[in-house]
């Protein structure tokens, strides 16, 4: 009889904790003056139009119940800091694994755009990793794939009509029609978004994104100035 495996990463994530998880995963890298992070600006991360796929409308109560179940599951960390009275967050990737920024970067953007082609992957780590090639992203992606010693991304059966293969992530659930769903675009060899509508869209929705982190830091760093005088 043989003996069940336990997996080392522990049970799986939800997909509400997959979201939280790369979007803290992904603001660690590319907004670091405002991380960790409060529910609040959670909330607002993982509700981005850009960036997403797909686009979710989550209130704090489902943001707060996906941090505790990754904070269960040692996934993520609560933040306690002098003087301040508002909770943050930060996440634990690396809780088990010693993963790489490049390993981190192709998961993230997994967990936060679903399935995709070697191209559009290397197209959208460009602020967390640095990749030399593409040949250089499918290799990490196909090391991921072989066993950690378990699997962390999969390969999905070529789709009629395209020529590439999609990676999927397997760090936890993902929404019924992902894995069906045809690819976002084409893959091209490091695309530039902002010779894009798209992209500019993208990047104007980022920067709005920074702006409202940086609201809230400041409206934070009023609310301790005010109680230096209660």
């Amino acid at each position: 009889m043989s003996e069940e495996t336990e997996n080392p990463l522990g049970p799986s994530l939800s997909v509400e904790e997959i979201r939280v998880l790369g979007s803290l995963v992904e603001k660690s890298y590319t907004t670091p003056d405002y991380y960790p992070m409060t529910v609040n600006g959670l909330v607002n991360a993982c509700n981005q139009k850009s960036s997403r796929s797909p686009v979710v409308e989550y209130d704090e109560q489902t943001v707060q119940r996906a941090l505790d179940g990754l904070r269960e599951k040692r996934w993520a960390i609560l933040v306690h800091t002098a003087g301040a009275r508002t909770i943050k967050y930060k996440h634990n990737i690396r809780h088990t694994f010693e993963f790489t920024d490049q390993e981190i970067a192709l998961l993230c953007v997994l967990m936060l755009r679903g399935p995709q082609t070697v191209g559009e992957v290397r197209g959208r780590t460009g602020r967390m990793a640095d990749f030399a090639d593409l040949g250089e992203v499918e290799s990490v992606l196909r090391e991921l794939a072989s066993g950690y010693p378990v699997a962390l991304v999969r390969e999905l059966p070529r789709q009629p009509g395209r020529k590439d293969h999609r990676f999927i992530q397997l760090l936890g659930a993902t929404s019924d029609t992902e894995e069906t769903a045809p690819p976002e675009s084409p893959a091209v060899p490091a695309p530039s978004v902002s010779s894009t509508a798209d992209g500019r869209i993208e990047i104007l929705e980022e920067q709005v994104q920074t702006l409202r982190e940086q609201l809230e830091h400041l409206q934070q760093e009023f609310q301790r100035f005010q109680q230096q005088f209660e």
